[in-house]
């Protein structure tokens, strides 16, 4: 049995996040209801209320063995398909087992964490940044040669849409800290190491913890560069609280150096290109919800220029 939801009492944030999202999601969110009956029966589950909605529908459910799973139902396109496919590269090491799909129809189903307790409910900090770091040791690995996913410099080429949506400026958005992102962009991208296969936005909500004690990621987009890009969605959270603190902010960035082997000044770099563009892709799919990241940036700017400063 399938936990139905009218499709005109679903989240207006959800609704809204969909809408802004997908040219075709407003029609979607009127089929979600059928959609998930359709999964349902399928699967044999039964469909329990949804966690917090963001872009995709996402439920605890049991299937007809007892088994705990999660249903996710996403319009489909291919940001669900990068997703699935790294899913499927991971199988069950540093990320949740994927169980079965239908990306024609944007249904996935997965394993289901126990306890599922989110990495962002720790309160020692340091220890979360370790964490997140052995996840991400777990989960880089050459790119499958039989599998294509989207690119670091793709994502990045996203920012030129700021420029054009705005007649050559920035909009609300601080002209230095667009210039310093763009230039940062070039700079990282044409002196990369080897690309990996990353999650692409391995963060506080994206780890859970699993029987035994251990950590595992979820959501992955599936994206290929280098390791030191993986830092940049970590940095951005939690929001509003940690992330906006230099001192937090540079240890966070001291230990994943330590951890993994990298440079601390380009995960900072990273930090504050991807934080423009995580700003821009909010106001791009929702008109809001950008200020926090240009926050994030402004403080990771200066870490990054005090850090220059000190090595000269």
């Amino acid at each position: 049995m399938a936990a139905l939801v009218p499709a005109n009492n679903l989240p207006a944030a959800f609704r809204n996040n969909v809408i802004g999202a997908f040219p075709n999601g407003a029609a979607w969110l009127e089929t979600l209801p059928e959609l998930i009956e359709e999964c349902a029966s399928r699967w044999r589950l039964s469909v329990e209320a949804p966690f917090e909605l963001s872009f995709s529908y996402v439920a605890p459910a049991r299937t007809a063995a007892g088994r705990q799973v999660v249903l996710k139902i996403a319009v489909p396109n291919a940001e669900l398909s990068s997703g699935i496919e790294a899913l499927r590269h991971y199988d069950g090491r540093g990320a949740v087992r994927l169980l079965d799909f239908d990306r024609s129809r944007g249904f996935v189903l997965m394993e289901r964490l126990v306890p599922g307790k989110m990495l962002a409910s720790l309160e020692d900090e340091e220890r979360a940044t370790r964490i997140a770091a052995s996840v991400m040791r777990m989960l880089w690995r050459p790119l499958p040669p039989e599998r294509s996913f989207p690119t670091v410099a793709q994502w990045a080429d996203g920012l030129k849409k700021l420029r054009f949506r705005f007649g050559g400026g920035t909009g609300p958005f601080p002209p230095r800290l667009v210039a310093m992102a763009e230039s940062l962009f070039a700079e990282l991208l044409s002196s990369s190491e080897s690309p990996v296969l990353l999650h692409g936005d391995l963060h506080h909500f994206n780890i859970l913890s699993t029987e035994g004690g251990g950590w595992l990621a979820i959501d992955p987009k599936g994206v290929s560069g280098e390791p030191a890009y993986e830092a940049g969605a970590f940095l951005r959270n939690p929001i509003p609280s940690i992330f906006t603190n230099p001192r937090i902010q540079r240890r966070r960035g001291e230990i994943f150096a330590e951890e993994l082997g990298l440079q601390e000044d380009r995960i900072l770099a990273w930090g504050v290109a991807q934080a423009v563009l995580s700003a821009w892709w909010s106001l791009e799919d929702s008109g809001d919800g950008w200020e926090a990241a240009l926050a994030c940036a402004e403080v990771l700017a200066g870490l990054l220029r005090r850090s220059t400063e000190e090595e000269r």
